[in-house]
């Protein structure tokens, strides 16, 4: 089976970093079954290393991010496969959600349909201004499903109706001002720009961060009382770490300098 999704580690100042591309630039690093396999094989192990402190995932080439699921696959697709296939992505982008670490989308050209809502379950997103972004199913004949339930929440239930039921397109700066993207950049600063957001998260302790991120999750997902207590549990389990009171203590010193 061919390699469609390529892991890179990077050992950064600030601890480890994984690159993790969409490599089928041909076909607009479509998710097909495969790519979509091996995308949820390798967040699952990434998810494993106690040393990753980030996970970028992009897609090879400048054209695209990702053009979302196959379309042969998709046509392909039988009232006896359906469940089985859309089950499948939906697993690979509850991989992304589920890892402990922030992940930011580099969205470096087309993010359609599925790959919107890979994008969508990412922590942060940095796109290049030549970046497009839509959910067409419905002109294909079928409803936008599993993780499109995450766009009303980052854009708002009006705006996200409007991808939904048009099927159009919309590009960097419009997804910049409706709050799906948190940068748009020009396409030759976007690694820098990816590279700034990750020398700050890194510069956050990497216990803190992956503490932040199971809040993060519970935000969303418990009502608010069991969101505080869970919260007031992980502040308690923090300073039990020594962490908040040795970074404390650092900074108070610096500040007397």
């Amino acid at each position: 089976m061919a390699a469609l999704i390529q892991t890179v580690l990077q050992e950064r100042a600030g601890g480890r970093v994984a690159l993790v591309m969409i490599a089928n630039p041909a076909k607009l690093n479509a998710l097909c079954v495969a790519a979509i396999e091996q995308l949820s094989a390798a967040l699952r192990g990434l998810a494993a290393d106690d040393d990753l402190r980030a996970v970028v995932i992009t897609g090879a080439g400048a054209k695209a991010f990702s053009g979302g699921v196959n379309l042969e696959d998709l046509g392909a697709t039988t009232s006896a496969t359906a469940r089985e296939g859309i089950t499948r992505l939906h697993r690979c982008i509850t991989a992304v959600r589920e890892c402990p670490v922030p992940v930011i989308a580099r969205v470096n050209g087309y993010c359609i349909g599925g790959a919107l809502e890979l994008a969508a379950a990412c922590d942060l997103r940095i796109a290049a201004d030549h970046a497009r972004f839509g959910m067409p199913e419905v002109r294909l004949g079928i409803p936008s499903v599993i993780e499109a339930a995450l766009l009303a929440r980052l854009m708002g239930a009006g705006r996200a109706r409007w991808l939904l039921l048009t099927g159009e397109l919309i590009d960097a700066a419009e997804a910049l001002r409706w709050g799906f993207v948190e940068r748009v950049v020009d396409a030759a600063g976007l690694d820098a720009e990816v590279d700034e957001a990750l020398d700050a998260i890194l510069a956050g302790s990497a216990q803190a961060l992956r503490a932040q991120k199971r809040l993060n999750r519970a935000y969303e997902e418990m009502p608010f009382p069991q969101a505080v207590a869970l919260s007031i549990e992980e502040f308690e389990r923090a300073y039990a770490t020594g962490e908040p009171q040795r970074l404390m203590r650092d900074y108070l010193a610096r500040k007397r300098k």
